[in-house]
């Protein structure tokens, strides 16, 4: 399996984990957090699943996924600013105290979801490795597993 098509699936894997795993938050610093990651991973499975060939190719949804990747990712240093006091948040407070890394990380997906080219399918395979590497990278040192 090639690392792209192996990083795609870890990236699904990840974000489908992300909806199952839902809490309901309160807070709404968290929620504005939780709500990032949710679009992230409507991008992503609308994405992947043009890349796996298991939806058709809509140049115009894709565009908007690659839109909300890249938006998204501009938004996350403003998103993830304070932290939220909610138990729901699945965010380690090593965000605040690795900032740098952090905010280094949010812009690694921002240059992915900027350079994935999404018109075709072919171009939304190849870039994926990248989205879902940048996904996993963040998300292994930031995010808890539990929530």
């Amino acid at each position: 399996m090639r690392f792209a098509t192996k990083a795609l699936a870890s990236a699904l894997i990840l974000f489908a984990g992300v909806a199952i795993a839902e809490v309901e938050a309160t807070d709404s610093v968290v929620i504005a957090q939780k709500d990032l990651m949710k679009s992230f991973g409507g991008a992503a499975k609308t994405l992947g699943g043009m890349a796996s060939g298991e939806a058709a190719f809509d140049a115009a949804a894709a565009e908007a996924a690659k839109a909300t990747l890249i938006t998204g990712s501009a938004d996350i240093r403003v998103t993830f600013e304070t932290a939220g006091t909610d138990p729901a948040s699945a965010a380690k407070a090593e965000i605040w105290t690795n900032w740098d890394d952090f905010v280094k990380k949010a812009d690694a997906l921002n240059a992915a979801a900027t350079a994935l080219d999404a018109s075709s399918a072919e171009g939304i395979k190849a870039g994926m490795g990248p989205v879902g590497g940048a996904c996993k990278d963040c998300h292994t040192t930031y995010r808890m597993a539990s929530n």
